[in-house]
């Protein structure tokens, strides 16, 4: 289902100049009303009406999230105070945290780009959306309920934690769409088969899943276990919260909501534009919002944009799934090395759960030292010794091979690793200590 058809189908030219007209007025917004934007064009010498073509974006400054940790609370804002209904801020960061402040209209258009989401994953008016996203200063809980009120769907918003509560009102209430961290869905999955409850033989059979990083694996292991389709969804506190870029029914890339958050995708290091199909950081400019508006934020996301044909009818241009960021990469004995891809080594070795830790230690020599602890199925870890030993030998291979480092594997028994109601915890990082 396509929830707005004339932004997300929309001819592609039609798009470009839309998107133009949109910059023109943000640029010319922020140079009146924001007093640190328009310190930086001064700095490079520019006006709003050196903006003729979305080509033109390259010569504006970027964003970075320093930027509004340095102009706390409201430094970045382009309205008058008084005009602003909602403050969010971001969640597990340490020392100043980001704000987002939202109009009515920054909240309207919240709910129309998660409406878009839920649409994308089939959702429509005759769901019932059981959202187990935390609610409060973080922006998943209620932005996703505001996506699920504009789509006409019932929303039931239970927020994050209370497992037993959670599978009661999943029996009870027939909720058909599940809304939370991909994490968070196989834990509840787990707690219902140790209660006995099988989540196949319930109505939900879709969720929306996204505000941490996930593999295929993950997402294979959610459908098996609730027999759903389970969808990707992407999003930051910084530009909106989530509801900027959502998977379709096709799972072939997330559709980015063009016509509201203008992409690029630049070269870390220069901060070059990378043309569509090469890897390299995400970069969005809020088209439309009033209350703290962004021109170029720097994401830290690798991905990266293509733009073929898609089989559900959005011409919107597509994001890949994450590799990864540029602030929470690994840099082992030289090496550079995401979280992701480990997990997406894993899908490679059978008998292996998505539930994993990276560790790493100065060594005695002060080389980098890394243990990757990672749990096994059930039946796998009371097998004989000798399979495990084959098994763990087997992941360190592969380890070597996609990593080009030696990695120590330690197997786990099954909810050994701790579980998060939230972001999952993949990485234990004791050099900084």
């Amino acid at each position: 289902m396509i929830f707005n058809p004339e932004y997300e189908s929309m001819d592609e030219a039609a798009r470009k100049k839309l998107q133009l007209a949109r910059l023109k007025n943000l640029v010319e917004t922020l140079y009146e009303a924001v007093p640190f934007y328009r310190q930086r064009f001064d700095e490079k010498g520019l006006k709003p009406r050196d903006i003729h073509s979305l080509e033109d974006i390259a010569l504006l400054p970027f964003t970075t999230k320093d930027d509004l940790r340095d102009t706390f609370p409201y430094g970045l804002l382009a309205c008058p105070q008084a005009e602003i209904e909602e403050i969010h801020m971001s969640s597990g960061t340490t020392g100043v945290p980001v704000v987002d402040a939202y109009t009515n209209k920054d909240l309207e258009i919240w709910g129309e780009a998660m409406a878009r989401t839920l649409a994308g994953a089939g959702g429509s008016r005759n769901d019932t959306v059981q959202n187990c996203y935390g609610y409060g200063l973080f922006t998943g809980g209620l932005g996703a309920h505001y996506g699920a009120k504009k789509l006409g769907a019932n929303v039931i918003p239970m927020s994050a934690g209370n497992t037993e509560r959670q599978l009661m009102v999943m029996q009870s209430f027939g909720s058909t769409i599940l809304t939370c961290t991909p994490s968070y869905a196989l834990f509840m999955a787990e707690e219902a088969e140790e209660a006995g409850i099988d989540l196949k033989k319930l109505p939900v059979n879709k969720g929306c899943f996204g505000a941490e990083p996930w593999s295929e694996n993950m997402r294979q292991e959610i459908e098996e276990r609730y027999g759903m389709n389970a969808y990707d969804i992407y999003g930051l506190t910084e530009i909106i919260g989530p509801g900027v870029a959502f998977e379709c029914e096709a799972k072939n890339g997330l559709h980015i909501n063009e016509d509201l958050f203008y992409p690029e995708i630049i070269d870390p290091e220069t901060g070059a534009p990378l043309p569509d199909g090469e890897k390299g950081e995400l970069v969005f400019t809020t088209l439309t919002k009033e209350g703290t508006p962004l021109l170029r934020y720097r994401t830290r996301d690798v991905t990266f944009l293509r733009r073929d044909h898609c089989s559900c009818g959005r011409t919107t241009v597509r994001m890949n799934r994450l590799f990864g960021r540029t602030d929470d990469m690994l840099i082992i004995r030289g090496v550079n090395v995401f979280p992701s891809q480990i997990e997406q080594a894993l899908i490679e070795i059978e008998g292996t759960d998505p539930h994993y830790l990276i560790i790493v230690n100065r060594g005695p020599a002060h080389l980098d030292e890394v243990e990757l602890q990672v749990e096994v199925k059930k039946e796998v870890f009371s097998d004989e010794t000798r399979n495990l030993e084959e098994l763990r030998r087997k992941i360190e291979n592969v380890m070597k091979s996609k990593l080009m480092i030696g990695v120590k594997v330690k197997l786990v028994e099954p909810k050994t690793i701790e579980r998060s109601m939230g972001k999952s915890k993949r990485v234990v990082d004791n050099r900084k200590i």
